[in-house]
């Protein structure tokens, strides 16, 4: 009888103590967003009301969400996970998620709930594209123009077809260093229909269309990889446009008063939102659960919308975000009147041979 206490007792205290470590938090956490504005709107909006509320967490930025995919897989391999939480679109998501380099998550126990009562998997909605994808903000990509560099006598640029138009606007374009985007653009302005885009982006020929009409284009185009390289590059004038998100654009002509205007045709909507890398140690979990139930909440993602121009991923954020900012998201219905849906699904079955043809063609 002694003997069982005794063994009853030690099993409680174990119990107790593997309690009380998953109960602890590290103090150092790893964020991986993109740089520049966007970054900073993260920071404003979540990790400084954060670090404010829990003076002990330093929180650490690498800036590779563009790299995100293939360093998390390097890291798989290594067994050596060195990121605490991971901003990425959403076709990165889903393909982390399939891959299982991305935890799944229940919303309604992980994420906040909605000021107005709402759960977290209804605020969010469809917008929670995977099991692993915790959505954060709709933007767009679009394109941003040199209001002095339009040639005299002629419209500034309005359609995206004018991109693939030297003729009428000569000097270098900027696009981003991935077939994303650019495929999508290419043969929309190659005379394929918008609903059957990704029909026919999906066959051999459909790429090789694609690559011909950028072919049309290549000799004028800086090729970027970092969301704040095409604003620097307008601000510059070493472009007369460029692909870029809108925020991006926002924070160039509302705050740098640049003399770049926006064009909104064929906009692209997209996704941006966290994942939380698949096996991290329970205190670095913990401390990620932990901002994330405070990060995700009604007006921590109204807040953003106040730096940047990018749609709250959650409705009962919408009404928050200031009046003043409204006019600037994509989603306004000035802005939105020919937009083009990304398919995230595609994307995420497709990328990587699409990637590998783009790269290629890039080469040559």
């Amino acid at each position: 009888m002694k003997l069982m206490k005794t063994l009853l007792a030690s099993s409680a205290l174990t119990a107790a103590a593997t309690v009380a470590f998953a109960q602890e938090m590290s103090n150092e956490m790893t964020i991986v967003s993109w740089g520049g504005a966007y970054q900073n709107s993260q920071l404003k909006a979540y990790v400084e009301p954060y670090v404010e509320m829990h003076p002990e967490v330093t929180v650490v930025w690498d800036e590779s969400s563009n790299e995100a995919v293939a360093k998390l897989r390097a890291m798989n391999e290594a067994g050596n996970i060195t990121w605490d939480l991971v901003d990425v679109v959403a076709a990165d998501a889903i393909r982390l998620c399939d891959e299982g380099l991305a935890m799944e998550y229940d919303p309604d126990e992980l994420l906040a709930p909605g000021d107005d009562g709402s759960s977290a998997s209804d605020d969010f909605g469809d917008l929670i594209v995977s099991d692993c994808y915790i959505p954060q903000i709709v933007y767009s990509t679009t394109f941003g123009y040199r209001t002095d560099m339009v040639p005299e006598g002629v419209d500034a640029p309005s359609s995206i077809c004018d991109v693939f138009d030297l003729e009428k606007y000569p000097g270098k374009r900027a696009l981003e260093k991935r077939p994303i985007n650019n495929m999508e653009w290419a043969l929309l302005c190659d005379g394929v229909a918008k609903d059957e885009v990704y029909d026919v982006l999906a066959t051999g020929e459909g790429q090789d269309q694609a690559l011909a009409k950028l072919d049309t284009i290549k000799d004028s185009v800086v090729w970027w990889s970092a969301g704040a390289d095409t604003p620097q590059l307008l601000a510059d004038g070493e472009i007369f446009m460029g692909s870029t998100y809108n925020g991006r654009l926002y924070s160039v002509i509302e705050e740098q008063d640049q003399p770049v205007g926006m064009m909104w045709d064929a906009q692209v909507f997209d996704l941006d939102g966290w994942i939380i890398p698949a096996g991290l140690p329970d205190d670095k979990l913990a401390r990620v659960k932990d901002f994330l139930k405070f990060a995700t909440d009604t007006q921590r993602l109204a807040d953003q919308a106040k730096y940047i121009s990018y749609g709250p991923a959650r409705a009962s954020s919408a009404p928050k975000v200031p009046e003043d900012m409204k006019q600037h998201m994509p989603t306004d219905p000035a802005n939105a009147a020919n937009t083009f849906l990304y398919n995230y699904t595609f994307w995420a079955d497709y990328r990587d041979d699409i990637d590998a043809k783009f790269q290629a063609w890039l080469a040559q």
